[in-house]
């Protein structure tokens, strides 16, 4: 009886996650098991033998080809004058790992990843890749359950939504760097601040320094990111007080 009404509770809880899922994602699914398959990483699939075919990899790959077509007819339209090569390059960096992993985040997604308990212990639910994963999963479902025109509006509210502004973090090194040149400054120096946390889950803090002065800070899971996250910080302090760097 008690396992039975473990049971019970754990299906109400996911039932309500995915509900949730709805909501944030706008999209209401005719089949649910679609929505959950999208959540659910070979990890879990593995761990609760559901088959390698029931985890999300077969709709992370359709996902991934309706994403470039809609990304590169959003380009195509927005930016008339670019040629191939540049257009190839912006939805390169729009569409990449961590931008849509960026996204994802933005929306909340990895708190409903269904992952197995070792993948969880080691932060997977923090992992830039799993997490992209899952939204071109979640776009593929959609794009099955809903067709193009929903898939599509999905991705232009939730991933190239704000565009400026994610081009502005994923950019911000070079933005800053090409700003310190444009001032006859030095190169820019990062340095770490501490380092926190178990090695599979490690939070790292940053700034960055212009001739010895810190012009931002920031954090992130890898020093990569940390550095990402200070530059992008550094970039808004110096766009709305551009005298920062005067001397």
């Amino acid at each position: 009886m008690y396992l039975f009404c473990s049971s019970f509770c754990i299906l109400e809880m996911r039932m309500k996650m995915l509900e949730k899922l709805e909501e944030i994602s706008e999209y209401q699914f005719q089949d649910k098991k679609l929505l959950k398959q999208a959540m659910t990483h070979s990890s879990y699939a593995n761990e609760h033998n559901l088959g390698k075919l029931n985890c999300n990899e077969r709709l992370e790959f359709l996902g991934d080809a309706v994403l470039e077509i809609v990304s590169s007819e959003y380009l195509y339209g927005k930016f008339p004058k670019l040629s191939e090569g540049e257009l190839t390059k912006k939805r390169a960096s729009m569409v990449c790992e961590p931008a849509l992993a960026f996204s994802a985040r933005e929306m909340g997604l990895p708190a409903f990843l269904l992952l197995g308990k070792g993948e969880e212990l080691t932060g997977g639910r923090k992992r830039d890749s799993i997490i992209s994963d899952a939204a071109e999963a979640l776009i593929g479902a959609i794009y099955l359950d809903g067709g193009f025109a929903n898939a599509k509006e999905f991705i232009l509210n939730h991933i190239l939504n704000d565009l400026e502004n994610k081009q502005l973090f994923f950019d911000s090194k070079t933005i800053l760097q090409e700003f310190v040149q444009g001032k006859g400054k030095n190169q820019i120096a990062y340095h770490l601040l501490k380092e926190e946390g178990p090695d599979h889950d490690k939070k790292f803090t940053v700034e960055a320094l212009v001739a010895g002065k810190s012009v931002g800070q920031g954090s992130g899971h890898t020093k990569k990111a940390a550095e990402q996250a200070a530059a992008y910080e550094a970039v808004k302090r110096l766009k709305s007080r551009e005298g920062e760097l005067c001397t």
